[in-house]
This record gives structure tokens, C-alpha cells and sequence, in this order.
């Protein structure tokens, strides 16, 4: 962790020295460069240093306005452009006291930020294959990538030392699988340049992705964050990759979030609800927007912190399947995407981005798909000795792969769960068992290594759940 920080603060430096602009200058953050992405038909803001109280004139390619700013005391400035519908390339001209500068190759179109810890980083630099296969044939011009490096810092840096550059076998190969497939399926389906912004750290607690004032404001969050110790190969403390590798990108016009994290956070399951729905109200405050927030529910895995009678893994799902309360969210269910459940990094990383791009097609994109979603449990009645469940994100029907429906227990009075009989019945699931006259509870994939065979008929899998009856 010292390291890390000395790291962070030694790049600090070097930035102030690059970026810090002579009275003459206009200098911008790196997160705006040349083959950078802007939001289409959106009010972007942008931002940079030029000399204390000198005007700066900003015109961009595609307008013939002018926009006119004056640096502050702090040698600050901000203006928000227009952009208009997807195209480019661009160029946006600054000039300042006579000397010009400007960002090329920008393009319009739609940018997503990926974050988490490793299954959301993982690529061809972990030796995935998919990413192996794709790399050779990989160039795409309307794709652009920002890969940011991992940095921990103890305070909130305005810069960081990456920069946007285009989708090639070159640049591929440390970036996230899931951001680049994401792009690729979002850019074939709106056929417009996307931009991916990576910001991931493996291993990392949710703790360290959210502003260190939030958990330090609840009692709970912290006791749990303070359970965390310092590791040497990854930041730990509350706040630090928020900090250094997501308070750069504060205010730079997104599309929506991407999320891929909960590994680390099992031993503390219980909280992890409250913990996620406080990082999502918090991103959201600091870019002003309630911005789509789509992540995937961790998979089937052995994990040492759990018991037989404890199973955390399992308990941390339903405590990200609650987070779907939250306005604007949306969960990638991966249980049928894991060939080994002793591998904590399923290798199917394509697919799970073509998930999270088929939400956001028909949630954002107004693209019209049919139960694009996993089914989540909804509601259940009690018939006789029958258990009656309903889901949400299902209107074409459920379906079984095989004879019977697997890990699916149904307990009486005794508490005593056995194996459950089930039918399906269009989009509902009946549950019972011979020997239990009267049903108390109900359980379908809930183990941390469970791996259910029920779908909807779209091909997606059903989300844990247990029923208290």
C-alpha cells in the first residue's frame, strides 16, 4: 500500500510539471486527447488550466460557435459544448493569448465506463482467450479506448497520465475483455463510435471505489471497511482507487456505468447491499445524473470464507439482487458461464458483455428485445402444499435444460429442506415435494457453488433466490 501511494504521489508530480500551463498556455487533463469519444447530442462539460485570468477561446470542428471562458485565480476554467448526433473525426481548437492548441481525431458517439475488480480488468494480459482470438482482428477506428492505469491515491487527483487511444491488436492487449466486447457489440448494433473507459484493480473491496467521506459517514459501513488490511498488491483503504482512477473522469459526460466487483466483499456480505446502493447514489451525485447503473452478480465459486451453514457467496447475491430497488439498475446473472467452479474468473467474458449491451439496447438505446434480462423473483402464493413463484424480466415462458429442475430444495415446518418436485407453467415455477404437507420455505440455486438449469426461454438464467414463506 505504500507503494502504492508513493506511486500515485510521484505521478501527481510529474503531471502538475506537464500540465501546469505557462502564462500563455491552455493545458487540459489527459482525459481529453486526441482519438477521444464525446457523448452525442448531450451538453459535455470540459475543462483545463490556462493563465490566471486570461480569456480562452474554445471552437469546436463541428459548430460555428465560439465558446469564450476566463481562467480563474486558480488558473481554472470550464465551459460545457454541444455536441451533435454521432460522426467525426473532429477537432477542437484553443487558443489563448494568441497561442493555439487543439485535441484531433475526437469522434461523437456514446461512452461507458467499466469498473471493478478482476473479472471486470481481465484480458489478454490474464491470457484469456477470447481476448487472444479477438486481438488479431481487432482494428476498429470507431472504437476508442482509455485504459487507466491502477493507482491508489490518498486524496482526489484532478489527472492521470493515460490517454484515449483507437481499438487495435496493440492497444488490446491490457485492456478489459468486457469493455472492449461491450463496445464492439454496442458499436454493431447503434453503429456509432463508442468509447470505453477501464478503470479496474483485481482483488479490490467496493470500499475503495466510492468517496472516503460516504463510507465514513455510516457507522457500518466503516466498521466493515476497517476489516480490510493493507495488502501489498492492491489498495485497500477507504476511498483510494476513487481518488486516483475515477475522481479524474468526474464530470465527463457518460452514458452509463458498468460493474463487475463483490468477490472481495463476501466475508462481509451482510452490509454489501447498503454498501453498493451508497457507491451508486454516490457516482451518480458526483457526475449530477442518475446515469444507468448494469452490473453482474457474482459467480459460482468456492470460497474459504464460507460453511456449510454459512454460505457468504450466496448471501452476497441476494444482497446484489436487492440492489435492482435502485432506479436506473440492472444485474447480469453468469451462473450458467462457469465451467469451474474452482476458478474464480469464468472465462466466458464475451457474453457477458453481450448481456450488459442487450440492457442497455433496449434500456437506453430504446432497441426493442424481449426479456433481455434474468428472471428475478417476484412473488409467490401458497396452494395447499404447492409454493406458486412469479418472476420479474419473464413474458415468454421459463424452460429446464434436462429432465428435472436442479438445485431446487423446499423445507417444512422442521426447517429440514429436501429436494423439490417443480412444473412450469408459462412463466410461473410450482414448487413442492410429496412429503411436505405445509411449505415454509423455498431455495433455487442458493449455494456459493450452485449452478441452477432453469431459463427463461431467451436463454437466460434465473437468479438465486429463497423464499421465506
Amino acid at each position: 500500500m505504500r507503494k502504492l501511494f508513493i506511486t500515485s504521489s510521484f505521478v501527481f508530480i510529474l503531471l502538475l510539471c506537464a500540465y501546469m500551463p505557462t502564462k500563455s498556455q491552455v493545458a487540459l487533463p489527459s482525459i481529453f486527447s486526441d482519438h477521444m469519444v464525446l457523448q452525442r447530442n448531450a451538453e459535455v462539460k470540459i475543462w483545463g488550466w490556462g493563465g490566471r485570468g486570461s480569456q480562452v477561446w474554445i471552437l469546436p470542428g463541428w459548430s460555428q460557435d465560439t465558446v469564450k471562458v476566463t481562467c480563474d485565480g486558480n488558473a481554472e476554467w470550464s465551459a460545457i459544448l454541444k455536441t451533435p448526433q454521432a460522426g467525426g473525426p473532429y477537432e477542437i481548437k484553443f487558443v489563448n493569448r494568441r497561442i493555439t492548441s487543439s485535441i484531433k481525431d475526437i469522434l461523437i458517439g456514446e461512452v461507458w465506463l467499466c469498473s471493478g475488480q478482476s473479472n471486470m480488468e481481465w484480458g489478454a494480459q490474464s491470457k484469456h482467450q477470447e481476448m487472444l482470438d479477438e486481438i488479431p482482428h481487432a482494428n476498429n477506428k470507431n472504437i476508442r479506448l482509455l485504459h487507466v492505469n491502477r493507482i491508489g491515491a490518498q486524496v482526489p487527483q484532478d489527472n492521470f497520465i493515460n490517454k484515449w487511444e483507437m481499438a487495435s491488436s496493440d492497444r488490446l492487449k491490457e485492456f478489459s475483455a468486457i469493455g472492449y466486447f461491450l463496445a464492439k457489440k454496442l458499436n454493431q448494433e447503434l453503429d456509432v463510435p463508442i468509447g470505453i473507459i477501464s478503470a479496474s484493480i483485481g482483488g479490490t473491496n467496493a470500499e475503495v471505489w466510492m468517496p472516503k467521506e460516504v463510507v465514513e459517514s455510516d457507522p457500518v459501513l466503516l466498521a466493515d471497511a476497517k476489516t480490510f488490511s493493507p495488502h501489498r498488491s492492491r489498495p485497500t483503504a477507504i476511498g483510494s482507487s476513487w481518488n486516483g482512477m475515477i475522481h479524474p473522469l468526474k464530470g465527463f459526460t457518460l452514458a452509463g456505468f458498468c460493474w463487475y466487483q463483490g468477490e472481495s466483499n463476501v466475508n462481509n456480505y451482510k452490509n454489501y447491499n447498503r454498501l453498493m446502493t451508497a457507491l451508486v447514489n454516490s457516482w451518480r451525485k458526483e457526475w449530477d445524473a442518475e446515469l444507468p447503473f448494469y452490473y453482474v452478480q457474482i459467480a459460482p465459486h468456492i470460497y474459504k470464507q464460507s460453511t456449510p451453514s454459512e454460505q457468504k457467496a450466496s448471501l452476497l447475491r441476494e444482497q446484489q439482487t436487492a440492489l435492482l430497488k435502485l432506479p436506473k439498475t440492472a444485474m447480469v446473472v453468469v451462473s450458467d458461464l462457469v465451467p469451474d467452479i474452482k476458478n474464480i474468473h469464468p472465462p466466458y467474458k464475451k457474453e457477458v458483455a453481450n448481456r450488459l449491451a442487450n440492457i442497455a439496447l433496449a434500456e437506453v438505446y430504446g432497441k426493442k428485445l424481449q426479456d433481455y434480462k434474468s428472471p428475478v423473483y417476484k412473488s409467490h402464493t401458497v396452494k395447499g402444499n404447492e409454493v406458486v413463484v412469479e418472476f420479474d424480466y419473464v413474458s415468454n415462458g421459463l424452460m429446464m435444460q434436462g429432465n428435472t429442475i436442479k438445485e431446487l430444495f423446499v423445507a417444512g415446518a422442521d426447517n429440514v429442506y429436501k429436494v423439490a418436485d417443480a412444473r412450469i407453467e408459462g412463466n410461473k415455477l410450482v414448487v413442492y415435494n410429496a412429503t411436505i404437507k405445509n411449505p415454509k420455505s423455498v431455495k433455487f440455486s442458493f449455494s456459493d457453488v450452485a449452478i441452477g438449469n432453469l431459463f427463461s426461454k431467451s436463454g437466460l438464467p434465473v437468479a438465486p433466490f429463497r423464499i421465506e414463506l
